[in-house]
């Protein structure tokens, strides 16, 4: 499987080359016969209130896992940003969400299935802009990020790898 990696934000000025950081290995690289993994998806129709939606979703099944504190709110954050960009940025009628925890870390993922822009390249935000820097946070707060294409050749995945340590558990 073929992952997309974007230059690393942290060297650059605001968000200009918002990227994955390129030490990250992405969770399929582990080996998953040592560490314990589960896996919860699901599916949201690509409308307005989707957003809102995968933020709960996400904050339910991490309190059922018992994840931290901090990971449940940065994971609400970032299926946010990329359920926004999958809305914004794609003709998909549905996508589809997937939280795999596996070992330290925990994957957040959307996949989309439909056509994005031909460019896979970020723009840069302009300092009086309300909008172009939701990749920055994702970068800001994952321990990596990237982007694959998906497996029937048509739309993408975007993941960011968050890790599990953290003080108090919802």
């Amino acid at each position: 499987m073929t992952e997309w990696l974007l230059p690393d934000v942290r060297d650059g000025t605001h968000s200009r080359g918002v990227a994955s950081s390129s030490p990250a290995q992405p969770i399929e690289r582990h080996d998953s016969s040592v560490l314990r993994s589960v896996q919860h998806t699901f599916r949201l129709p690509a409308v307005s209130t989707s957003a809102a939606e995968a933020r709960r979703r996400v904050l339910r099944q991490l309190v059922k896992w018992r994840t931290p504190t901090e990971t449940c709110d940065n994971a609400q954050l970032i299926v946010s940003e990329l359920v926004t960009n999958a809305l914004r940025y794609t003709d998909s009628e549905t996508l589809d969400c997937e939280l795999h925890m596996l070992g330290p870390l925990l994957r957040v993922a959307v996949s989309s299935s439909g056509q994005g822009p031909a460019s896979r390249q970020p723009s840069m935000a302009g300092e009086e802009d309300e909008r172009g820097r939701g990749l920055l946070l994702v970068c800001t707060l994952a321990e990596g990020w990237g982007v694959r294409p998906a497996d029937a050749g048509r739309g993408h995945t975007v993941w960011a790898d968050l890790p599990l340590g953290g003080a108090g558990t919802r």
